[in-house]
């Protein structure tokens, strides 16, 4: 596939011919969706968060967000507790037990020429947009233990068919359970920065692996 472009600076026309591969142009396209999914995940997933908890609790936009609650302090341990646990969950991904195993995030990024860039936009958009439906929406309703098997679950790290593919829920959901009844105790923003963290670190391995795989 041949993308053709001209560009013209003052009398001289240069004409920039980019060939680029089918291959190539749906990783390009790929990525685009990425994006888009991380933008829906930031902005659309918190609406049934806030209807939710709404129609059992009526509140203004403000106090779902926890505008007011905000610390950094709190913030701050969300941080640090989800950059620790990330990893100490990366040291366990890398055993040979899971080598045949492979995860979602390994695929993705695999797949795509994802930048670092990425992986911090796709984390906050994941921290912000699933902790404000799952933690500020539906802890409230279901309560910390059920939210927590939910939320691994929806993300498919619970697999009664595949034991071997459930260990990585089995990581995963001891994090969720501590996160959740971190909301209860220091609020949203220490879901939101534990959230973040957890997942720029990893994508940030991920990446950085790869990047040094291809030069290798």
């Amino acid at each position: 596939m041949i993308y053709r472009r001209s560009f013209r600076f003052r009398k001289t026309n240069i004409e920039v011919i980019f060939y680029l591969t089918k291959f190539q142009s749906k990783k390009l396209q790929n990525i685009s969706k990425i994006r888009f999914l991380g933008l829906v995940t930031l902005l659309l997933f918190p609406i049934p968060g806030y209807l939710i908890v709404h129609y059992f609790h009526p509140q203004s936009i403000a106090t779902f967000l926890q505008i007011d609650e905000f610390n950094v302090i709190p913030t701050t341990y969300g941080l640090e507790f989800g950059f620790v646990y990330a990893f100490l969950a990366y040291l366990f991904m890398k055993a040979p037990f899971f080598d045949k195993v492979p995860s979602k995030v390994d695929h993705i990024i695999a797949q795509l020429p994802l930048t670092y860039f990425d992986g911090i936009f796709l984390s906050l958009c994941a921290g912000v947009g699933e902790e404000l439906l799952f933690r500020a929406g539906i802890q409230p309703l279901l309560g910390p233990w059920v939210t927590s098997v939910v939320f691994v679950a929806l993300h498919g790290y619970l697999n009664p068919w595949n034991w071997r593919f459930s260990m990585y829920g089995m990581i995963v959901l001891p994090f969720i359970v501590i996160l959740s009844f971190g909301f209860i105790h220091f609020g949203l923003w220490f879901g939101i920065g534990a959230h973040f963290a957890y997942d720029a670190v990893l994508f940030t391995i991920m990446i950085r692996e790869k990047k040094q795989s291809q030069t290798t």
